[in-house]
């Protein structure tokens, strides 16, 4: 048996990236998977093709993370759709990255709304169900930024770490009802984000990394897959780095 069969996950923010991993990585343990993006484009349909092959049910949602309405009417589409959602998975995320001096508001404002408010929106939304069933695993995707800060990312940062309140939070809180909340702080992965660095950039971040190498997605993937199986039934409100020992 796989390890995520007769299982529906949710994923937010997933038509590339990280997100896509964890889809991919899903379906191929036999879940159900629904999975999010502002709109459905030509990479969702991409990946809806790439699903096929595993012979689960898939479907692509466009919605905004970001907004406490759609989140709302997201969710209740997905259950009427599935039937129940037992994994979610809050990926979506932005970057506007500058040094405070020159930081504006808005982006300060936007990142925390995507970043933050978001996962408060899918929780909330998905909440009600879980405690019905008695059971699910929410996973949210912090960073190690979160855990240690960077210069020219205060607001990332700041997401990132309020990100990790909440999933200690929320662990608390329901808890006895079998829902498990934990974290996964990805360090240097090479996704379209990073992809956007200078060679130069790229080579010093290795430098600071024990294993010496960036990481890939399928390595978030992999621990996304523990988090959202049987094998993490005893754990919950916990930050799990997949950074190759960049932050200890």
């Amino acid at each position: 048996m796989k390890l995520l069969e007769n299982k529906t996950a949710l994923i937010t923010g997933a038509a590339r990236g990280i997100g896509r991993s964890i889809v991919l990585a899903y379906a191929a343990e036999g879940a159900d998977v629904a999975f999010t993006d502002l709109n459905v484009d030509e990479d969702a349909e991409t990946l809806l093709e790439e699903l096929k092959v595993f012979g689960i049910k898939a479907k692509a949602y466009a919605s905004d993370a970001s907004s406490h309405e759609g989140s709302e009417e997201l969710v209740q589409q997905v259950l009427k759709d599935f039937g129940k959602v037992d994994i979610l998975v809050n990926n979506a995320g932005i970057t506007r990255d500058q040094l405070l001096m020159r930081m504006t508001e808005l982006d300060w404002d936007l990142v925390i709304k995507v970043n933050l408010k978001s996962i408060f929106n899918m929780t909330k939304a998905i909440q009600r169900s879980m405690l019905k069933q008695r059971s699910g695993s929410i996973i949210n995707m912090s960073s190690v930024v979160g855990l240690s800060g960077n210069a020219g990312q205060s607001n990332y940062s700041a997401s990132k770490a309020g990100l990790i309140g909440f999933t200690k939070s929320i662990a608390q809180e329901i808890g006895s009802r079998g829902i498990r909340c934990n974290a996964v702080a990805p360090g240097f992965i090479e996704t379209a984000m990073t992809g956007k660095l200078s060679q130069e950039v790229k080579d010093e971040w290795a430098k600071s990394i024990p294993l010496r190498r960036s990481g890939k997605p399928e390595d978030v993937a992999n621990i996304a897959i523990f988090l959202a199986s049987d094998l993490s039934s005893y754990v919950t409100g916990q930050v799990i780095s997949v950074d190759g020992g960049m932050h200890m």
